[in-house]
């Protein structure tokens, strides 16, 4: 695990959005100030391999994979008709990014954990790996002996439980996660560009 230094100095290049930590007024503060005095010294023309690889970086840690998991799941959705929705299906269709889209974990590390430790059972099976390969119609449901877990346990109203998307259904009182159909790429949701990614393993 990172300590909180690190991920905050990743974060001023990245963007705060990859880890919870840095999502805070006081860090957006601190990188408006930095990117004020970028602009004031003239800096600030990066280089196409330079803004290819800061748009790998951050899709890599957003979804905190490894390089060879990131570059493998490239090459896969580069053979496909639309790479970029096809990269996208294959990252949020994955068992970790699923707990943590619906509302099971607060992150997507936090899901890794869940799905890794076994308590989340796919259509009544339970599974321990996070990047386990999700489909329409598949239910995941919390394993009986895990209910009573502090990881799931949480008061009503919890801010854990966010916004799910449409493609998802969320039962909490079941804790039941339903997959109605797949996520559609949006670059103003996402807010990474899979073209750039895709620009800099076509090197």
């Amino acid at each position: 695990m990172l300590p909180i230094k690190s991920k905050y100095k990743i974060a001023k290049r990245l963007g705060s959005a990859i880890f919870e930590q840095t999502q805070t007024q006081k860090f957006a503060l601190s990188e408006a100030r930095g990117k004020q005095r970028t602009r004031k010294s003239g800096r600030g023309g990066a280089s196409d391999y330079s803004r290819q690889l800061l748009e790998k970086q951050r899709l890599r840690f957003t979804y905190g994979l490894k390089e060879r998991e990131l570059s493998n799941y490239a090459k896969r959705a580069y053979t496909e008709t639309n790479p970029t929705q096809a990269l996208h299906s294959l990252l949020e269709m994955r068992a970790d990014s699923i707990v943590y889209r619906a509302g099971f974990a607060p992150t997507r590390r936090a899901g890794r954990q869940m799905v890794s430790h076994g308590h989340i059972l796919v259509n009544g099976k339970r599974i321990t790996t996070p990047s386990y390969k999700l489909k329409k119609g598949d239910i995941l449901t919390v394993r009986e002996g895990s209910r009573t877990s502090p990881l799931f346990t949480r008061a009503e109203g919890d801010e854990m439980f966010r916004v799910t998307p449409q493609w998802l259904l969320f039962d909490p009182s079941l804790m039941k996660i339903e997959i109605l159909g797949e996520p559609t790429y949006s670059l103003a949701e996402t807010l990474i560009d899979y073209s750039t990614v895709f620009e800099f393993y076509s090197r």
